[in-house]
């Protein structure tokens, strides 16, 4: 019989609830949920509740809350989400200076417990995240991904593509923007189109602004698409920050981008012909990534 899958999940928040029940559901394997010490029993509590509704969603995977790397031994994925979440009136870059302290400190313990295993980082600011990630790890740039879903959301017959960094600056290409085959820009008026590309740049925001926190079922979700195509080596087109060196004109950062995700995890970035005025707002993009590594590199 083979070896279950083992999915780790970095952080117990609202985003590694909806994770460890996404994954479960999904059959995708075991599942470990960990957090600081001083969150071991909200990390344990809610492996319990999800534990218990085995029986009426049928799945068989064992789920472990705990507070020490060593349990995330063996892993094949591991989901970070730890990190303090954006709060109203706070950009991405506020949180940088937070959040970098705890990303070096749990990029460590995967280094150490769980060198072979797929990285996806969802922690804000994602950009900066997942390059220190990637950074600290020394992992193959294949192995580390940053997710991003608003990169290529899918909804029925509706696919979309945006370019960029994860935030204000992202790109959407309305080329590349269908429904059903059909480009967008032929079924929607300029007017309306310029009010969506508005709400999808400032989305996190609005949701923040809202309910007090960032989002989570999106996320939640998009990570667990990325995860399932790699156990189970699908060779999906999928949106991710992914490490860079030439792909766009862009060496040395992570950039939201269309790639493929297999059983070696980004298979390939996939380039995408852009017009003059996408490849400019890219350039922007990519621009503010590179200040936020800068001032990373700094702290």
């Amino acid at each position: 019989m083979p070896q279950r899958r083992k999915i780790a999940l970095i952080g117990a928040g609202n985003i590694g609830g909806e994770l460890a029940a996404a994954a479960a559901r999904r059959q995708l394997g075991d599942v470990v949920l960990l957090d600081i010490p001083e969150k071991e029993g909200v990390a344990k509590g809610k492996a319990l509740d999800l534990a218990q509704t085995a029986a009426i969603e049928g799945f068989d995977a064992n789920i472990k809350g705990t507070s020490n790397y060593e349990d995330i031994a063996g892993s094949d994925v591991v989901i970070v989400t730890a990190g303090v979440p954006r709060k109203p009136g706070m950009s991405r870059d506020d949180l940088l200076s937070i959040n970098l302290k705890i990303i070096r400190s749990v990029a460590e313990g995967i280094k150490k417990h769980a060198p072979g295993a797929l990285v996806i980082v969802i922690s804000n600011p994602l950009d900066a995240m997942v390059h220190e990630m990637k950074k600290v790890t020394g992992f193959a740039k294949q192995k580390v991904i940053g997710m991003a879903t608003e990169l290529g959301v899918s909804i029925k017959d509706v696919r979309t593509l945006v370019l960029g960094g994860h935030g204000d600056t992202m790109v959407p290409c309305l080329s590349y923007c269908t429904v059903n085959g059909v480009p967008v820009t032929q079924k929607i008026s300029k007017e309306r189109i310029a009010e969506i590309v508005k709400r999808t740049a400032g989305g996190g925001g609005e949701i923040v602004a809202l309910m007090g926190t960032s989002a989570f079922y999106a996320p939640a979700l998009g990570a667990i698409q990325m995860a399932e195509a790699f156990l189970k080596a699908e060779n999906r087109l999928l949106a991710c920050a992914a490490y860079l060196e030439g792909e766009y004109g862009y060496t040395g950062m992570y950039i939201g981008v269309p790639v493929v995700i297999g059983a070696n995890g980004i298979e390939r970035v996939i380039e995408v012909q852009l017009s003059a005025e996408e490849k400019a707002q890219l350039d922007k993009s990519a621009a503010a990534v590179k200040e936020l590594i800068e001032a990373a590199a700094k702290l």
